[in-house]
């Protein structure tokens, strides 16, 4: 094998690497996001710097700020438990790289949300936008924009029963 065949197959072996961390970073925000893990939500994102556009709902100047409003909203409890309970699913990515330490990538958003206060169900398919940098030797979100594509709420039926157990 020539060298530059060699130089070839390192490239496309570091783009595959590349590309499964981008993956793991998206399903660790996701999974902070349903865990209801700031810490773990924040650590997605760079240090500084991040554009941050979620919609219906704003956008934010610093990924604090999104931290603060995540705490507000997924922590809340009452005597019952959370207020809020939310499932995401991303799939379908389509991820481009423009060079070793910069990508940009498109995900499909399945989302749906229990929202026991006003006691309705939401299903919602939406677009995420991103771009991923390379901070400090790991991939994380510089640029993160949401935009829905189409939502459904509903009553939650009567003598529905929510178990939580398994979250903290």
């Amino acid at each position: 094998m020539s060298s530059e065949s060699t130089a070839g197959l390192a490239e496309r072996v570091a783009r595959i690497e590349a590309r499964q961390e981008i993956e793991e970073l998206k399903y660790r925000y996701l999974r902070a996001c349903d865990h209801k893990d700031p810490e773990g939500f924040r650590a997605c994102f760079v240090r500084e710097g991040a554009d941050i556009d979620y919609g219906e709902l704003g956008a934010f100047a610093t990924v604090d700020q999104l931290v603060g409003l995540f705490r507000q909203i997924a922590l809340a409890r009452d005597e019952q438990g959370h207020r809020v309970l939310d499932m995401h699913h991303g799939v379908h990515p389509e991820i481009a790289f423009r060079s070793p330490t910069e990508a940009t990538g498109r995900w499909t958003l399945r989302f749906r949300q229990l929202n026991l206060v006003d006691r309705t169900e939401r299903v919602l398919c939406g677009e995420y936008d991103d771009r991923y940098v390379v901070e400090d030797g790991a991939w994380r979100l510089a640029r993160h924009h949401f935009r829905s594509l189409w939502s459904l709420t509903r009553p939650l039926p009567e003598g529905y029963v929510v178990d939580e157990k398994g979250l903290l």
